[in-house]
């Protein structure tokens, strides 16, 4: 037996906003809301899911766990559009200026990469 990766939970001032961000960034929906927080997922409810959970403090320092994605059925250049225009911004987090990678961070300042290869660049 092990274990299984079912949810992977985002503090948030403001969980619905984020929600929201999140579902735009990754062609999910929000499969669950109450006081509690949000959960979003894909369409079909595979796991893992999203969870958004209500804090009082700001996000302090970087993040120790980050989501890394690529771009998928377009450029990375233009998923990085995307990416920005949905709000996210770039950071710098101290990666190296030839790093193949953009850092980014979303509404709430949580760090996530989007890696230079696209999803079909990947397949055999």
């Amino acid at each position: 037996m092990t274990s299984r990766l079912t949810n992977i939970v985002i503090d948030a001032a403001d969980p619905a906003s984020l929600a929201r961000f999140w579902c735009s960034v990754l062609g999910w929906e929000v499969a669950e809301q109450s006081s509690e927080g949000v959960s979003i997922a894909a369409p079909d409810r595979a796991w893992p899911v999203i969870d958004l959970l209500p804090v009082p403090e700001a996000k302090a320092g970087k993040n120790r766990l980050h989501l890394d994605l690529r771009a998928d059925g377009t450029s990375t250049s233009d998923e990085l559009q995307r990416l920005v225009g949905l709000g996210a911004s770039t950071v710098d987090v101290g990666q190296s200026s030839d790093a193949t990678w953009v850092v980014l961070a979303d509404p709430e300042g949580n760090e996530f990469c989007l890696l230079s290869r696209s999803v079909q660049d990947l397949a055999p």
